[in-house]
């Protein structure tokens, strides 16, 4: 059956749902074709239940520490059921709200696998899509006949070549979201944002976590100097590091129960194995062969307003290569069908984009790191505001963290900001809020900022920036 629309939108993920909700408003037929939930990555394997997660950990942290504010401490009960039952009723109630924006927004959901025709009897023009029954492969297809296609199909794991995941031994992180025990010893390959994050997690929940990184700095694109704080944050939880390390078919034996690495000439086990080093866009089998769609390093080539080579088919999100960050894809969808709409949006400035990462301290950053200052050749100054300067810093448990600001040194911009401590994932939209709006550091620091505020770090920031601040 073929029906007709102005814009269809492959994926239902963050970025897929929020372009199909904007097209609405602006007045487009819209749908949607999605093979899982809608939601996607994000909400179901990624952003909400790993964060769900964490939160169980952060109480569990609290309680073994509970006697550094003033409580005595204790090692709780540790149920994973529980853990994960908390997570799937807030997945559940996340869900629920999308599926009631479809139908408030007029939006079809078609249920299956998507695939994008070449011109044929239907378009002159490549992007009809064709939506396959995935329980019935005889099933006759739904064809959407549009003007528009907007593919925001994401990622999903990748895996080491000589060892594949299995879902018992060598996880996914999707395989983590169903994690039904506490493992004793717990290895983890790759020390980027999801590697950490888990580490953080499981070693908050009891488990001996050992890190393997092949890089010689975990979170490689992030600051140095939170790099280094938040590894050595982590091995103050035991959760031990090893960088530098290149693993082989050679260096893993698995057995039917367990995992053993051979790491710098000695050998040790782990009951299971977290493979977590990158992810792979999700761009097989979608009919871009009948297309003019041009592809690089496995991803989708597009404009600064995510158009394709045809000018009807757009790309955002993990499949065309920038930041894999569910707000990065979600504003680039929102170009993009601004774009369709001829709505002159703004292009992103991915440097005024936060970074967060969740583990426990959190970090946050928005702008350059001195490492790609220097690669670029520019003049750069850095400020540093140590947390024990701040008081609702102290009274979180924090001291021990630090605010960092990057300045140009002749016109005071704003280049960079890093936070390591209580409350950074919040911090970071301030600073990237100033980021967007071009605002020097002076500015940042003379606007008020309450008292007693974790916040007050940025203010202090902005006024050591040029030789005024109070605290330090």
């Amino acid at each position: 059956m073929a029906h007709e629309y102005d814009l269809v939108v492959l994926g239902g993920g963050t970025a897929g749902y929020v372009a199909a909700i904007k097209a609405s408003q602006l007045g487009l037929k819209t749908a949607i074709v999605e093979k899982s939930n809608l939601g996607g990555t994000c909400l179901h394997k990624g952003c909400i239940p790993t964060k769900s997660m964490l939160k169980s950990a952060e109480v569990v942290n609290t309680m073994k520490n509970a006697e550094k504010y003033g409580i005595e401490s204790f090692n709780p009960s540790i149920s994973m059921e529980k853990i994960l039952n908390r997570k799937n009723e807030v997945v559940e109630r996340m869900h629920s709200g999308i599926k009631q924006l479809m139908k408030k927004n007029k939006i079809d959901v078609f249920d299956g696998y998507g695939r994008i025709l070449g011109p044929s009897i239907f378009s002159p023009m490549a992007g009809t899509v064709a939506v396959e029954n995935p329980e019935d492969d005889e099933a006759e297809s739904e064809i959407l006949v549009n003007h528009n296609v907007l593919i925001a199909t994401g990622s999903y794991p990748r895996p080491l070549p000589f060892l594949p995941f299995d879902g018992e031994i060598v996880l996914s992180s999707d395989d983590m979201m169903t994690l039904n025990e506490i493992p004793e010893k717990l290895a983890i390959i790759g020390g980027g944002v999801i590697g950490l994050e888990f580490a953080s997690l499981l070693a908050d929940l009891g488990s001996g976590v050992t890190v393997i990184e092949a890089g010689n700095q975990v979170l490689p694109a992030e600051d140095k100097d939170v790099a280094n704080h938040l590894k050595k944050s982590l091995e103050e939880k035991g959760i031990e590091f090893k960088v530098d390390i290149s693993l082989s078919d050679e260096s893993v034996q698995k057995s039917g129960s367990s995992i053993t690495f051979d790491i710098g000439g000695e050998s040790t086990t782990f009951d299971k194995v977290l493979v977590s080093i990158g992810r792979t866009p999700n761009v097989e089998d979608i009919g871009l062969s009948n297309t003019k769609i041009q592809m690089e390093k496995g991803f989708i080539v597009t404009d600064e307003y995510y158009q394709t080579k045809d000018k009807n088919i757009y790309a955002v999100g993990d499949v065309i290569g920038n930041l894999q960050l569910a707000h990065v894809a979600t504003k680039e969808a929102l170009i993009a069908v601004e774009h369709i709409t001829d709505n002159n949006p703004l292009p992103l400035d991915y440097r005024t984009v936060p970074k967060c990462i969740y583990t426990s301290p959190e970090t946050a950053s928005v702008g350059y790191t001195e490492k790609e200052l220097k690669e670029e050749g520019r003049e750069y100054k850095v400020h540093k505001v140590p947390l024990a300067a701040i008081g609702k810093a102290v009274i979180a448990g924090g001291e021990k963290g630090f605010g960092k600001l990057i300045v140009d040194p002749a016109t005071k911009d704003i280049l960079g900001v890093s936070i390591i401590g209580p409350g950074a994932t919040e911090l970071i939209n301030e600073a990237a809020f100033a980021k967007f709006l071009d605002a020097s550091s002076l500015e940042l620091g003379m606007s008020v900022h309450a008292h007693p505020s974790i916040g007050e770090v940025l203010m202090e920031l902005g006024l050591d920036a040029d030789g005024i601040a109070i605290h330090v």
